[in-house]
């Protein structure tokens, strides 16, 4: 997968590929140009042959904190109408959407901050290994906004579980990866050192099995993770997205 990507670093290693968030300055923010860039991936992948595995990581101090808050007032001063800012909250939900189906195994890697938008990524991910050093959290609701990006409230609740996703929505309160496993939201928890080997301890197996048992699999657990709950689940999320949006750019003119 040659490809010329801004806000992406992919590395095609045959049945293993990697994608870097490659915007290390804003702690990798995801901003349209990211989504345009992981919508092109992900549906690549949608048709390829070759892949088993994808590595989700992010460069440098942080895997993501966050959607780019300051794309949002861009968009409202040029299109008043909201329509780009709702163009915006589908791509996500199209992205995170496109992730959850893929017939391949997904592996976050996480370090730094996971924020928001960036654990919204993450948890679409099918294993999640995490630094011990990790720090997460959900801002939405102390930032006026609902928690509707990319339709990630169904799959959050199922797989950390209601009572806890209620709590920390509503408090906005940040938890250590100790926490997160606990939580389910990492499967494992290690040293930053030892990230990429545990990586590789899932990857490499993996990406030496047979393809079509890993897609039948992958369907199977797909059903059963409620595909369709997801879809209705996120049918107004861009609506809600774009209304909080613009209530609060305004309120801060």
């Amino acid at each position: 997968m040659l490809m010329d990507f801004k806000a992406l670093k992919v590395t095609d290693e045959g049945p293993i590929l990697r994608v870097q968030l490659n915007r290390p300055e804003t702690g990798n923010a995801i901003d349209g140009q990211m989504l345009s860039e992981l919508l092109v991936v992900l549906r690549a992948l949608e048709d390829d042959k070759t892949v088993r595995v994808m590595v989700l990581s992010g460069a440098g101090d942080h895997f993501c904190q966050g959607g780019d808050r300051t794309e949002f007032p861009a968009l409202l001063e040029n299109d008043s109408s909201g329509s780009a800012l709702r163009s915006l909250a589908d791509k996500a939900q199209r992205v995170c959407a496109t992730l959850s189906q893929l017939k391949l195994v997904t592996i976050a890697r996480l370090h730094g901050d996971v924020i928001g938008a960036g654990l919204g990524l993450a948890v679409f991910c099918d294993l999640r290994v995490g630094a011990d050093t990790c720090r997460f959290r959900m801002p939405e609701v102390g930032l006026g906004v609902p928690p509707a990006w990319g339709g990630v409230l169904p799959r959050l609740a199922e797989e950390a579980g209601q009572a806890w996703v209620r709590r920390l929505l509503l408090t906005a309160e940040p938890f250590d990866a100790s926490r997160a496993e606990q939580l389910s939201i990492l499967h494992e928890v290690v040293p930053a050192d030892d990230l990429d080997t545990w990586v590789a301890r899932w990857a490499n197996p993996i990406s030496r099995r047979d393809l079509t048992t890993i897609q039948i699999t992958k369907s199977m657990l797909n059903a059963r993770a409620g595909a369709t709950q997801l879809a209705v689940a996120s049918y107004f999320d861009e609506e809600l997205l774009t209304a909080a949006i613009a209530r609060r750019a305004l309120q801060r003119r």
